[in-house]
Formats: C-alpha cells, sequence, structure tokens
C-alpha cells in the first residue's frame, strides 16, 4: 500500500520540490499552502503518477488549520510522513528598528504555523506506532547574523521544536528530523525584500546556490531509510558557503 505524505508551503519553492520528488517516489501527496492556482498545477502535474489532495489554508490560522485536516478525504486521513517546510522571512532590520509585522508574520508561520500543523497530525502517528516528520530549519537555526535576529530566533526554534519532538516522541515508532538548509534559490530572498527583484537576485550572484530539489532529494532519502534509522539533524550548504555570513562568489 502506498504511503501518504503532507507537505506544507506546496506551491512554490523547497515544498513543491519535495511534493515533486515524493510523488516520484510513490508516495500519494496532500499539498498544502494559500495559492489555490499554483497547487491546483502542481496537482495536474502529478497526479497521473500518484493520488493527489490539495488543501488550501494559512498555517498561521489554527482554526483553518484543523478544519482543512478534519475534511481530508477517507483515502488521505492515514498520513506517514510530515514535511513541515512552510517558513518564511520578512524584512532584514537590526533590532531597534525592526517591523513589528514582520516580526508577527516570521513567528507566526515559521514557528507556530508548525505547531499547529504537528499537533493535528502527530496523535494519529502516535495510535499508530509509525511515522516520519521532517521539519525543514534553516544554517540561520544554528547560528545568527547581522540584521536577521527575529528570522533565527524563529528558525532556532524550529530546531529546539525538533529536538523536543524527538524526545517526546521516543518510542513511540516516529522518526523525526530536520534539515537545515544555507542559501537555496527560490523566492525567499523576493519575500524578505518585500517584491524587490533586483536586490533578492544579487544574493544569488556569483556562485552556485542550492536549488530546491536538493533538499527535496534529502527529504525522499530521510524518510525512505530502513526503520531502524534515523537522520535526526542534517545542515546543508552550497559548496561556496562557510557560514551565514561566508560565501565565496567570483
Amino acid at each position: 500500500m502506498s504511503k501518504t505524505a503532507l507537505v506544507t508551503g506546496a506551491s512554490s519553492g523547497i515544498g513543491k520540490a519535495t511534493a515533486i520528488a515524493l510523488a516520484q517516489a510513490g508516495f500519494n501527496v496532500i499539498i498544502c499552502g494559500r495559492r489555490k492556482e499554483a497547487l491546483q498545477e502542481l496537482k495536474t502535474r502529478l497526479e497521473d503518477k500518484v493520488k493527489v489532495e490539495i488543501l488550501q489554508f494559512d498555517v498561521r490560522n489554527k482554526e483553518e488549520v484543523s478544519k482543512a485536516l478534519k475534511k481530508l478525504p477517507q483515502d488521505f486521513r492515514k498520513i506517514d510522513v510530515l514535511v513541515n517546510n512552510a517558513g518564511n522571512a520578512h524584512g532584514l532590520n537590526p533590532i531597534q528598528t525592526g517591523n513589528l509585522d514582520d516580526w508577527d508574520a516570521m513567528i507566526d508561520i515559521n514557528v507556530k504555523g508548525l505547531l499547529y500543523v504537528s499537533r493535528e497530525i502527530i496523535p494519529q502517528m502516535v495510535e499508530r506506532g509509525s511515522g516520519d516528520i521532517i521539519n525543514i530549519g534553516s544554517l540561520a537555526g544554528k547560528e545568527v547574523y547581522p540584521n536577521g535576529n527575529v528570522y533565527s530566533a524563529s528558525k532556532h526554534a524550529v530546531d529546539a521544536l525538533n529536538k523536543g519532538m524527538r524526545i517526546d516522541l521516543n518510542g513511540k515508532g516516529i522518526r523525526v528530523g530536520a534539515i537545515n538548509p544555507g542559501l537555496v534559490e527560490t523566492n525567499f530572498s523576493e519575500v524578505r525584500f518585500k517584491g524587490d527583484s533586483e536586490k533578492a537576485k544579487s544574493v544569488y550572484e556569483g556562485y552556485q546556490a542550492l536549488k530546491p530539489e536538493d533538499i527535496a532529494e534529502l527529504v525522499v532519502f530521510m524518510v525512505t531509510r530502513p526503520a531502524h534509522v534515523n537522520i535526526a539533524d542534517l545542515l546543508v550548504l552550497p559548496t561556496a558557503q562557510a557560514s551565514s555570513t561566508i560565501v565565496h562568489k567570483e
């Protein structure tokens, strides 16, 4: 019987690439996000390979999250793999001039959104005694860089939650692991710089950044290991990147 994976933030970037990679590996997929049109396009692309279900909701809204997951068709109720990918960065300001709305958005999506989705899905995994949870963190959850203050704080929280989940779920047959990427070329910087595409583009110039597919391959690798193997924590960087602030550019 095919397993089912749920991926948040699946309308673009790492989430989209992960949904594609899991489908190619034979997983039925539940693709979640806010942009219905993008999700529908992805479903059309994948549904000749596996079963695909769309869930449109904002992870910041716990009522939406709960309502959407409770309405899943019977064929998709048993979720074997949860990929907590939805996340964002807003602004790049020193703490004293930070935008409060930006702070709220990062904490609400990166931390509370991950918790809302996890809280709905983990109990069924515990009941069955099996499951995989992959939390997409960041290099920013391992170190702090200038003006990355609240974003780094939110990703440090993901790192702590990943460890906390693994401790609390020990002995329940559930594997918990995180992937913490460095620079990945997605629309991440465009969101951070509020649509300034030229500024966003400059972040990835002069070196080869990671691609969303690089992270997606790792997700598939982690969830297809033998049952006794749990890859708990991965830090993945482009070869050109040594740290958050050291990137070799040609």
